[in-house]
């Protein structure tokens, strides 16, 4: 499948908040050896590396955040000394700014597809 020329490769750079959301994922689930899956890492990976998301990113990262948005409402969300894996895998998702983009990047693909 090709990606839809709606979006540029800018558009589908992750922002700097994003990538730093899911720099401290990865720097969490190394410090407290929990949080997220493998896919999840190299998700991290990707993010703070910056490197462009495809249309099957896009819709797997929004699924993700759709699935996981009751994990806000788990205990020690956002705990400083002992965060959830729930948190910590967020975070590897790019977190509340990584939703965010992630939310509109899916709406622009939606409307350019008619």
């Amino acid at each position: 499948m090709i990606d839809h020329p709606a979006l540029s490769d800018e558009d589908r750079t992750p922002p700097a908040t994003v990538a730093a959301q899911a720099a401290r994922g990865l720097a969490l689930r190394e410090e407290h050896g929990r949080g997220g899956t493998e896919v999840g890492e190299r998700r991290a990976e990707q993010l703070s590396d910056r490197r462009t998301v495809s249309d099957r990113d896009i819709k797997s990262m929004y699924s993700y955040f759709a699935r996981h948005a009751v994990d806000k409402h788990g205990r020690d969300w956002a705990n400083p000394k002992k965060p959830s894996a729930g948190y910590i895998a967020w975070l590897l998702w790019g977190g509340d700014p990584g939703r965010e983009w992630i939310n509109g990047l899916r709406a622009r693909l939606r409307e350019a597809q008619g």
